[in-house]
């Protein structure tokens, strides 16, 4: 899956000690250019923090995998990012059929026949 926007925060790096030694977790917040603009926040893991760098106002096209585990019964989903594409021109536009645009209203409601409505 892809998703493009803006980083908006860069939360603080993550560690700690596993069975297989220390790791580490950079979790980042994306802001999506869309009409309604929706925040997604994912993580880097390991040496892939290192290799895509970012900071706020970058603005990147992200490639993730979606996870979901249970623990004590709840469940948690992570938005594990694999790959970061700075993009130099923006996030990509948002589709030219996605707006519905409704009809002008003239300040008068239009007249029905056999409606019960009060007008």
């Amino acid at each position: 899956m892809e998703i493009s926007g803006k980083i908006i925060a860069v939360l603080p790096l993550a560690t700690g000690e596993g069975k297989n030694g220390t790791w580490r977790s950079q979790d980042y917040v994306l802001e999506t250019a869309d009409q309604y603009p929706k925040k997604v926040c994912f993580n880097f893991f390991g040496d892939k923090i290192e290799q895509f760098p970012m900071a706020i106002d970058d603005v990147v096209t992200v490639s993730f995998d979606l996870e979901s585990r249970e623990y004590n019964g709840r469940w948690f989903t992570s938005v594990r990012a694999w790959k970061a594409d700075k993009n130099s021109t923006g996030p990509a536009p948002v589709a030219q059929n996605s707006v519905i645009s409704a009809p002008a209203f003239n300040g008068t409601p239009a007249a029905s026949e056999g409606s019960d409505l009060p007008f």
